[in-house]
């Protein structure tokens, strides 16, 4: 088995011109998948929300949630490094709370890491969860658990004021000891500048070809989730009509009689049939 990605050899890829692939799972056949491909992170993404559960955002997702379903990832996860979500409110309220939430996601299920949003807003809580040992994950550009703050899901850092701010929140996040930074929708011009200016790895969405690695939820990629996709989303596979035509094939089958067929069942000896036609006379 090959040895677990560590924080340090997250880090030590930037240095190397190596780009990093980002995934996320949320159960642990998803996870076994994504780990035997050699992604080098996985995230398990407060996203489930809305791609699992319904919610027409991320912020209705809970600490019990996140927790349920990282722990199933971890059970799938043997190399790479696993990122958990922390959810609207779990950090917000007080460093402390931050720490105690944190931490949860590495004792009780497994994390190598966690992610939080925002940017000058959050560097005190940064702080604090990296002095309890806590690796942290940044993410600024579009925050998703404050989008209705930022106008909705739109692009952000076109304009020369908030390109700079971003600038400045991502050397100030990396300062506060974040080892990674996600951008998330802003100019390719602009994710190339952070990159070049910080010495962590930055991690795109929708942030252009300049980052050190890119992230996708796996599901869009995948074409499963329908309700929406970002235009910024490459589809490899389109899989939901393929999955709902085997699911009508299925539906067909069972009411017409011809599943399962012989091939798809058991037969017994022929002494126990022969037992069982005798009785049955």
């Amino acid at each position: 088995m090959e040895k677990k990605l560590t924080i340090a050899d997250i880090i030590a890829m930037k240095a190397k011109g190596e780009r990093i692939a980002m995934l996320t799972a949320y159960d642990v056949s998803f996870a076994r998948l994504l780990d035997s491909t050699g992604i080098e992170m996985i995230l398990v993404g407060d996203s489930l929300g809305m791609v699992l559960l319904g919610y027409d955002s991320t912020v209705p997702v809970t600490m019990a949630e996140m927790l349920h379903h990282a722990r199933a990832v971890r059970r799938g996860v043997k190399r790479a490094l696993l990122v958990g979500d922390m959810p609207f409110l779990s950090y917000q309220v007080s460093e402390t709370e931050a720490v105690v939430n944190g931490g949860r996601f590495l004792k009780e299920a497994g994390c190598d890491a966690v992610k939080i949003e925002g940017g000058f807003a959050v560097c005190d809580t940064v702080r604090a969860l990296v002095k309890a040992v806590i690796p942290v994950m940044g993410h600024i550009g579009l925050t998703p658990q404050t989008a209705s703050q930022l106008g909705g899901y739109k692009v952000q850092g076109r304009d020369l004021d908030s390109a700079r701010r971003l600038v400045v929140e991502a050397k100030a996040l990396v300062e506060a000891g974040v080892f990674s930074l996600v951008l998330e929708c802003i100019p390719a011009q602009l994710a190339e500048a952070i990159t070049a200016s910080v010495r962590v790895p930055t991690i795109g969405i929708g942030a252009g070809p300049h980052c050190d690695g890119q992230v996708l939820v796996t599901h869009d990629l995948l074409g499963m989730f329908e309700k929406f996709r970002p235009s910024f989303v490459k589809t490899y596979v389109d899989l939901a009509p393929q999955i709902r035509a085997a699911l009508t094939a299925f539906k067909e089958e069972v009411s017409s009689g011809t599943f399962p067929d012989a091939e798809h069942s058991f037969s017994m000896q022929a002494e126990v049939k022969d037992l069982l036609d005798d009785k049955g006379a």
